[in-house]
């Protein structure tokens, strides 16, 4: 067995070459596990999640642009293109 190096030309390894198997999916006899249990996650928790956060980032947002507007670091200009 041999492999090429980029300066040293062909270098002899005494790497030994197994087969990988995947025991995460499959006992070391190879017998293949069952699947595991899924837990179910439904339309009510995921709102129970999703809804409070939704509600704590627009109260942070809206008083972030209160505060930026208070201390005129953004403030947007009325445009007047009505003329």
């Amino acid at each position: 067995m041999g492999l090429m190096s980029r300066n040293t030309g062909l270098k002899t390894s005494n790497i030994s070459r197994t087969t990988q198997t995947r025991t995460a999916v499959s006992t070391a006899s190879g017998a293949i596990l069952p699947k595991p249990d899924k837990t179910p996650f439904g339309l009510i928790r995921m709102t129970i999640v999703v809804v409070p956060f939704l509600y704590v980032g627009t109260l942070i947002s809206k008083n972030f642009a209160a505060l930026l507007e208070e201390h005129d670091i953004f403030v947007p200009e009325d445009d007047d293109d009505d003329d």
